[in-house]
């Protein structure tokens, strides 16, 4: 009898295995640690299936493992962040019709769901200053990773340029995309003020220039200046977080050809990790080179307005190999709840949002830097994210405010930045309040003293 859920017979895993040129499945999994697999036998699984009951508490039993934003007080970022979801967007995107939309490819039974990505494309743009956006893709990292590759194209160079202020992560994934089509990933180090140095980002080989707006650190990069600095035929790539955009000067203003981010603090929420919600612009000359979904409005002989998805030569059901296009699907789910928040907090509430992030940090940062020791490590402006120096171990200070506060203070700098191994990363958002500020303050204070 075969199992409920696993559709092989044991004729079938024997051909499997005899093609692998293995003789047991135990074979197959030998590359996995002794230690991990003894884990999962004997006592590591149930003896026997269990109810839907019992799996619930089963579960639950395992989520309390974790500590929440409801449970702690968070200074973290790097990425990530602990921004306000209104509960209006949870109302309207857990909608039946939206909760099983899938791509639409047939528009005549799909216009709520494009119009809906076109409204999210369309405010894409609003925000960053370019012409076009696409449907969304999956996260921040794969957007910079698949603008890289889209600077390759376009230059017809192997060359990508990638400032050191790039969220590591990012820089991780762009070079395995890089790597995996034999072209280079090339760092380009910081000034001493933490903004991306110009010096190293000319030559008639490079293809694009990769840089945070703001970086990783939450500095504001010149991008006017880099932009004047950078080889014409050169994309300047932009990976900007989308709040900050609601204060500071779109990238598209200062010379950005592309800007790509990550979407998941515009009401998706922070859920653990993910999901993430990858968004890019280009300028309309790029138009047949961005990747993933377009959806574009047309009217019929009436003049009746209808959305379909357009200029899908692009995409790789059609060219195949050649199309400029690899991303088969969009998050799209996740843009939805990211087009209700940006509809909902309009240009002015974006503005507001984002000046309460600004001001917030900048209060925590005067509050650190006035105890004795502590002091930054960057004197560029920042917006709501900034590094400091400790005068004690960070990670032993981060672990104090978590244990004895309740707070989980920052990111310990030094396992990915080498010099900076005294230094920790602190993000402060709209939802911190001036006691939580006050009494991570304290907490610092306790700590180094």
């Amino acid at each position: 009898m075969s199992h409920p859920y696993i559709p092989l017979t044991p004729a079938d895993e024997k051909t499997m295995l005899e093609t692998c040129g293995l003789t047991s499945v135990d074979q197959l999994f030998a590359c996995i640690p002794e230690s991990i697999r003894s884990a999962f036998r004997g006592d590591g699984l149930p003896p026997r299936p269990l109810s839907e009951d019992a799996v619930v508490r089963e579960l639950s039993r395992l989520a309390a493992a974790n500590t929440g934003t409801d449970r702690q007080v968070s200074f973290l970022g790097g990425g990530a962040y602990d921004h306000y979801v209104p509960n209006l967007i949870r109302s309207i995107l857990f909608r039946s019709e939206f909760a099983t939309a899938y791509t639409p490819y047939q528009p005549e039974v799909s216009q709520g769901t494009l119009q809906a990505i076109f409204e999210f494309q369309t405010l894409i743009c609003n925000l960053t200053g370019l012409d076009v956006a696409n449907a969304s893709m999956y996260d921040g990292a794969t957007a910079a990773a698949e603008a890289a590759l889209m600077g390759c194209g376009a230059s017809g160079r192997d060359r990508v340029l990638v400032s050191a202020g790039v969220n590591p992560r990012y820089r991780d994934v762009i070079g395995t995309y890089l790597k995996a089509t034999d072209r280079e990933a090339t760092r380009v180090d910081l000034e001493p003020i933490g903004r991306t140095s110009g010096a190293a980002i000319g030559g008639a080989d490079v293809a694009a220039l990769i840089v945070g707006y703001p970086n990783y650190f939450g500095l504001v990069e010149d991008l006017a200046a880099l932009r004047k600095q950078l080889d014409k035929k050169a994309l300047l790539v932009v990976v900007a977080n989308p709040i900050a955009l609601g204060l500071f000067a779109a990238p598209g203003a200062l010379g950005a050809d592309v800007v790509v981010g990550e979407g998941m603090s515009m009401g998706v929420g922070l859920n653990y990790g993910g999901p993430g919600l990858g968004f890019m612009a280009v300028r309309e000359a790029l138009m047949r080179r961005i990747p993933g979904r377009l959806v574009g409005l047309a009217r019929d002989h009436e003049g009746r307005v209808g959305y379909v998805l357009t200029l899908q030569a692009r995409e790789q059901h059609i060219r195949r190999a050649r199309a400029a296009s690899n991303i088969c699907t969009n998050q799209a789910l996740a843009a939805l709840a990211a087009t209700i928040y940006m509809s909902t907090l309009g240009k002015s509430g974006m503005g507001q949002l984002a000046k309460l992030n600004y001001h917030k940090a900048h209060h925590a940062f005067r509050a650190l830097c006035a105890i004795e020791g502590v002091r930054p490590v960057f004197s560029a402006p920042f917006f709501n994210e900034f590094a400091v120096r400790l005068p004690k171990n960070p990670v032993e200070v981060l672990r104090q405010l978590e244990e004895k506060d309740g707070i989980a203070g920052g990111l310990a700098l030094g396992s990915e930045h080498p010099g900076l191994q005294d230094a920790v990363l602190i993000a402060v958002t709209e939802r911190r309040t001036r006691e939580e500020i006050g009494r991570l303050a304290a907490g610092v204070r306790r700590s180094v003293s």
